[in-house]
């Protein structure tokens, strides 16, 4: 499966904020959309950084409530890993499991297209699972 037909199953909507929105803003943005991460973004097309939950909680640690009215630009992760509609799930699952990545964005000619996530590779790895199941039962009922 590559990730185009995750991407047409979920949706392509990417939540984004600017550099300069604070963390608390930030943690607002993530509770209202019920995600662990979200794309930086000056303008919702190119990808300045990501930040996520477990971003958030490790600079929590290290500088308390001030953190709070930090903008998310020194927190965030700068080197973004990314990868394109036409990657095979397989290797994005092995990136993120090698990296310990849990958001990849999706990119087309360095345009931000979309957002994959563990659960969502998790899913699909499911759903071909359930897929080669049936066959194989079908096959061995004879409906073949």
């Amino acid at each position: 499966m590559r990730i185009a037909e995750i991407l047409r199953r979920k949706g392509s909507e990417v939540a984004t904020v600017p550099p300069d929105t604070t963390v608390r803003s930030l943690l607002a943005t993530l509770a209202e959309h019920n995600i662990g991460a979200v794309v930086v973004s000056p303008d919702g097309i190119r990808i300045a950084g990501i930040v996520s939950e477990r971003d958030v909680v490790r600079r929590l640690h290290e500088l308390g409530a001030d953190l709070l009215d930090t903008p998310v630009s020194d927190i965030m992760t700068v080197e973004v890993r990314t990868c394109v509609p036409d990657d095979h799930v397989d290797s994005l699952r092995r990136t993120m499991t090698d990296h310990r990545i849990r958001h990849l964005p999706v990119v087309r000619d360095g345009v931000l297209v979309g957002i994959v996530s563990i659960g969502d590779v998790v899913k699909s790895a499911i759903s071909e699972l359930a897929t080669e199941r049936q066959h194989l039962v079908d096959y061995l009922q004879g409906r073949y």
